[in-house]
């Protein structure tokens, strides 16, 4: 909504942009305090720390979408809402797409951190149990683990973008 109306922009932007420079590990003490250590506290950390970029990123993505195609569907009587639905969303889920596979390597290291922390189980828990009896194998066996898994999760978002959008497929010929 940022992206397509200037109000709304002008009234959420502000507080949403500041709020990326809030530290999301300095969250973790207060997150269980409330929590304990759960896996809601690793989701709230998760949120925390990747929600106010992507909205940064999306507002970006909504705002590259090409004002030609906004005023041909306003020329051609479109209404306010079928300009967002219908011109805006499918020329800007690409990069959307795009914005949230970034976040995931972001969210990773989150996930770890709050393992780290807060956590009885977990890759990061585990990493953390054998750091402190000096098993180097362990430690190198998560931090293998937890590149491979974030892989496979941008390889998964990456099929998921060539299946959702085959127009964006580049050309290997």
């Amino acid at each position: 909504m940022m992206g397509c109306f200037a109000n709304t922009r002008a009234l959420l932007n502000p507080v949403l942009s500041g709020a990326r420079y809030l530290p999301a590990a300095s969250f973790i003490p207060l997150l269980l305090v409330w929590f304990g250590p759960t896996d809601l506290a690793k989701m709230a950390l998760l949120y925390i720390g990747v929600v106010f970029f992507l909205i940064v990123m999306i507002l970006d993505n909504t705002e590259a979408v090409q004002k030609e195609l906004v005023e041909a569907a306003l020329t051609m009587g479109a209404s306010r809402r079928r300009v967002v639905l219908g011109v805006v969303v499918p020329a800007a889920s690409p990069a959307i797409l795009d914005s949230m596979r970034t976040m995931i390597a972001v969210s990773w290291t989150y996930l770890v951190i709050a393992e780290i922390v807060g956590a009885q189980d977990g890759i990061g828990a585990v990493m953390m149990r054998a750091g402190r009896f000096l098993h180097v194998d362990t430690i190198m066996a998560g931090i293998f683990t937890i590149g491979i898994l974030g892989v496979l999760t941008d390889l998964a978002f990456r099929a998921a973008a060539m299946f959702a959008f085959p127009w964006m497929r580049k050309r290997t010929s």
